[in-house]
């Protein structure tokens, strides 16, 4: 260990996430390997050992002989102040080396307001920010991650993209990587030759032209790269890699659980989610499978709660059998089972029960929409009878914590639409007092908001962002109607990130020097609403002569040239303008089990079908 950093170490919060060490983590002679990679959470430990995604890819890619991939995370503000004094460089856990002295220095980026601190690591790291400053083949920076849908904001910063799932394509480009280091390529050779990968955006390649409005006029892709990137996915999960025995942390984490990823993609269709839409077709786990999975990670790692994660997870057909297959194993063993997000639709009170035979938890429902109107239109296929008798069966079985969470600001939202989510709750008090079991602990009923986020590739992406003065106009209708309901809390996100997450998730490459005045000015951390500061950004965009309203809360026009439009995520543009369309009219589409909205993911499959 550097003794810079065992002077440091005693004067921090929480050291362990600085010293590695972990059970389970992979050690590799670095001397035996071709090439080195430093995998990047841009926040802090707890956040990125709690993503599976990373620990997936990180024994994915260690599976290469020839690679040897190690972790590092954002540092704490003690810990940053404390390197930056000893001028100690951002290090991997696992050898303790520095950025500098790895070939790829990978980024996994699911969140648009960690930029900031990407360009913070890199330059702990020791390595320049600008992707023309770094010449040579070495270091290549990359990243991945689902805001890399819209990778435009950063381009000037990162070589190359991943786009799409990862466990694939990360393997052949280094695998490619390795070929261009030992035959003495150029960089601008291997660029090109990795631009022939499936899934590899490289925006060098890419010519960006701008209109007089300050619209993008084209996109043109040079020297033969893909005038759109088709996203990679992983077709058959059953047969893909999946660590059966990750890391184990060595200081409480925000999951500090098991997650056992049952499927990928969703059978909703919410107009509003990205996530339901980039991540199609949807792919299944066999039960037997996932059962195996969670009995042997349970074993390697002594967890004593194991998740059952999804983006809806009780839309799993044999989620039933799953439960009945783990419990087996977890109740003797006194190890609780449990389901991160329900559907007021499908709840199913035995399954609950089984699942919390251990240890009982609240109730968590998303409802996004205060009117059945509203739902419909955002195709959040929940009505208030779904709730309210969902809540009267949890009553009725001893549950009296239940949170519901909506958006404000969802596109054709009216004030009567916001007064119905105080309805609303006041209809789940009336079910608690005409169905509880006990009345002597009371109830508990959290309403949550947040801001409605227009993101790339979802039926949404064309529409504006309320302003910040709406949005807490909204705030304040629904508080007012709320503040007098005993038994209720209300809870509401801040706009101002909101609305920085919108500029920068539907933004273009002249936001990369508003990115890096923004870090320069002290952000970094900034997904923690400590570390944020809208009136940086906001002087950041004035200091370049760019508007927040342009990128934030402008309607965008169908035929209007996207920023993202290189990016094929695997849904037709139609189908997107379709579903639009249907917002308007209030009217559903049926989810994937019951028909096929011919949204063009089916294409990414082999066999032509998915698994919805």
């Amino acid at each position: 260990m550097d003794k810079r950093l065992e002077r440091i170490l005693p004067r921090v919060q929480k050291p362990a996430r600085y010293t590695g060490g972990e059970y389970n983590q992979i050690i590799k002679d670095k001397n035996a390997v071709d090439v080195r990679m430093a995998f990047c959470f841009p926040d802090t430990y707890e956040i990125g050992m709690s993503n599976l995604g990373m620990s997936i890819l990180y024994h994915t890619m260690n599976s290469l002989d020839y690679v040897w991939c190690e972790r590092v995370y954002a540092p704490w503000s003690d810990m940053y102040e404390e390197m930056r004094k000893a001028a100690l460089p951002l290090y991997a856990l696992e050898s303790g080396d520095s950025l500098d002295k790895f070939d790829v220095i990978a980024f996994s980026i699911g969140y648009e307001m960690a930029y900031t601190t990407v360009l913070d690591m890199l330059d702990m790291g020791n390595i320049p920010l600008h992707a023309a400053e770094r010449t040579e083949l070495l270091p290549l920076v990359i990243a991945g991650g689902s805001a890399c849908v819209n990778a435009e904001p950063v381009t000037q910063f990162i070589d190359l993209f991943i786009i799409g799932e990862g466990e694939e394509v990360n393997n052949e480009l280094l695998a490619l990587l390795r070929r261009a280091k030992n035959e003495g390529w150029s960089k601008r050779d291997f660029l090109v030759r990795a631009s022939g990968i499936g899934g590899i955006y490289v925006p060098s390649l890419y010519d960006i032209a701008y209109n007089d409005d300050g619209t993008v006029a084209s996109i043109t892709a040079r020297e033969g790269a893909p005038e759109r990137v088709l996203k990679r996915i992983v077709a058959d999960l059953d047969s893909s890699p999946y660590p059966v025995n990750p890391i184990v942390p060595s200081t409480e984490i925000v999951h500090d659980k098991v997650n056992l990823e049952l499927f990928r993609g969703c059978v909703r269709g919410c107009r509003f989610c990205q996530a339901g839409h980039i991540y199609r077709p949807i792919r299944a786990k066999k039960p037997e499978t996932l059962i195996r999975q969670g009995i042997e990670t349970l074993k390697n790692t002594g967890h004593e709660e194991i998740t059952l994660l999804s983006l809806s997870t009780s839309d799993y057909r044999h989620l039933p059998e799953l439960c009945d297959g783990m419990l087996e194993y977890c109740s003797s063993r006194s190890i609780g089972l449990s389901l991160p997000s329900l559907r007021a639709d499908n709840f199913s009170m035995e399954l609950m029960e089984k699942l919390q035979r251990v240890r009982k938890s609240g109730l968590t429902f998303a409802v996004e929409g205060g009117s059945q109107r509203l739902r419909d239109a955002i195709n959040k296929n929940v009505t208030e009878d779904d709730l309210l008798h969902t809540c009267a069966i949890a009553f009725a079985g001893g549950w009296n914590t239940v949170k519901l969470y909506y958006m404000l600001g969802l596109p054709t939202e009216t004030d009567e639409d916001i007064l119905g989510i105080a309805e609303m709750a006041d209809k789940v008090l009336r079910c608690w007092r005409e169905n509880a079991k006990t009345k002597s602990r009371g109830v508990r009923l959290t309403i949550s908001t947040s801001c409605f986020i227009p993101k790339p590739h979802s039926p949404f992406q064309w529409e504006k962002q309320v302003s910040l003065e709406e949005y807490l106009r909204r705030v304040n209708l629904l508080r007012s109607r709320l503040s007098s309901m005993r038994g209720v809390t209300y809870n509401w996100h801040d706009a101002d990130t909101s609305v920085v997450e919108a500029l920068l998730s539907r933004g273009d490459r002249r936001l990369g020097p508003v990115i890096e005045e923004v870090w320069r000015n002290g952000g970094r951390l900034e997904a923690w609403y400590d570390f944020f500061s809208y009136e940086r950004w906001k002087n950041a965009m004035d200091k370049y002569g760019l508007s927040v309203d342009f990128y934030a809360s402008r309607e965008r026009s169908p035929d209007e040239v996207l920023p993202w439009d290189m990016i094929d995520e695997g849904i037709l543009k139609k189908h997107l303008l379709h579903e639009r369309e249907m917002c308007y009219a209030s009217e559903l589409s049926p989810d994937c089990r019951h028909q096929c909205s011919g949204c063009g993911a089916v294409r990414l499959m082999k066999g032509g079908r998915c698994d919805g």
